[in-house]
């Protein structure tokens, strides 16, 4: 799926994507050309379909290849902001049962691992991804 500028008949390049609401995802998208932008705003419910999917809104690594295309279109985006990473209630529980000198570090090795991957969302399984390749 593309988006094209109806004023230039250009491809539109993503932008951002933001978290506005618990669950909703606003994702921006720009004209090269006109400068010209759109937003698109998904409610809850689109967006826990297109996770369960297994795709992340804003672009990040998506398995599937008939996607490839538009991680290509998406590779120049920006990392993920802190700001826009959400943790699931699970996650932060299991943060908050390390010991409390040892939070900081995790949360920034978790973090830092879920901005390389473009993943929006801590879960379980991202931490136990990076307790894994830290050898812990």
């Amino acid at each position: 799926m593309k988006f094209l500028c109806v004023g230039c008949d250009e491809p539109m390049k993503f932008i951002n994507a933001d978290a506005p609401e618990e669950g909703s995802v606003s994702i921006i998208f720009g004209c090269p050309k006109c400068n010209n932008q759109i937003a698109m705003l998904t409610n809850p419910q689109e967006t826990q379909l297109v996770r369960t999917l297994g795709v992340n809104i804003g672009g990040g690594a998506v398995p599937h290849e008939p996607l490839t295309l538009t991680n290509g279109l998406m590779a120049d985006r920006q990392p993920l902001a802190d700001a826009y990473i959400v943790w699931t209630k699970e996650a932060e529980e299991r943060l908050k049962k390390a010991p409390s000198f040892v939070q900081p570090m995790a949360k920034r090795a978790i973090i830092s691992y879920a901005r390389e991957k473009g993943i929006g969302e801590i879960t379980l399984q991202v931490m136990d991804v990076v307790k894994e390749k830290s050898g812990m």
